[in-house]
Parts: C-alpha cells; sequence; structure tokens
C-alpha cells in the first residue's frame, strides 16, 4: 500500500515536470524531476536503512553523486538534475530531466 502511494506521487511529479516541459518552462521540470526522484530515493532509505543522503531531494541528488556504489549513469543524471542553471550553454544539464529522473527512480525502486 505504502509503495502504490509513493508511486503515485511520484506519477503527479512526473506528469507537473512534462507539462512544464511542453510549456517551456524547464526550471519548473527540473524542480518537479527533482522532487519526484526525492520521493523514490526517501522510500529506497526507509526501506533500506541506510542513512547519510540527506532529507532533501537535492541534497540527496548531491549524495548519490559521492556514493560509491553507484552506477555511473545514475551518478550523472544526479549531477545534471543538481547543477544549478545560471548559463545553459556552459552547463553539463539535460534538456531532459524527466528522462534523469525515470532513470533515478527506476534505479532506487528496483534496489
Amino acid at each position: 500500500m505504502v509503495k502504490d502511494i509513493v508511486l503515485m506521487n511520484i506519477d503527479v511529479e512526473l506528469t507537473r515536470a512534462k507539462k512544464a516541459l511542453e510549456e517551456g518552462n524547464i526550471g519548473m521540470a527540473r524542480v518537479c524531476a527533482r522532487r519526484a526522484c526525492g520521493i523514490s530515493i526517501s522510500f529506497w532509505l526507509q526501506i533500506n536503512l541506510h542513512s547519510g543522503y540527506g532529507e532533501s531531494a537535492m541534497n540527496q541528488l548531491k549524495s548519490i553523486q559521492n556514493d560509491e556504489s553507484a552506477p555511473d549513469e545514475i551518478k550523472d543524471a544526479a549531477m545534471r538534475l543538481s547543477t544549478h542553471v545560471s548559463d545553459r550553454t556552459t552547463l553539463p544539464i539535460s534538456d531532459n530531466p524527466v528522462g534523469d529522473a525515470e532513470l533515478i527512480i527506476k534505479h532506487f525502486l528496483e534496489h
């Protein structure tokens, strides 16, 4: 039952992110994508009794980047989502925050 609620909340945030992308609001899409990741990571942390990732989605994404057990593609997606965007031409951010979020979410819900 709890996982159903988690999945529902993730779906809500990903839907918001997709809508924001359609409207050209990349900033809001990234915020919603990060929230969706935070929901899945928090669920994983509870199930696995893992600590040290922090409580906010942003802190969790930054912690993933330093987690030696995380696959490189997950670390890279976390880096892209957590990078502060002030100049898109010089930062390694993704034009697909939903895709990055889905990658991270899948990883944490399957492990």
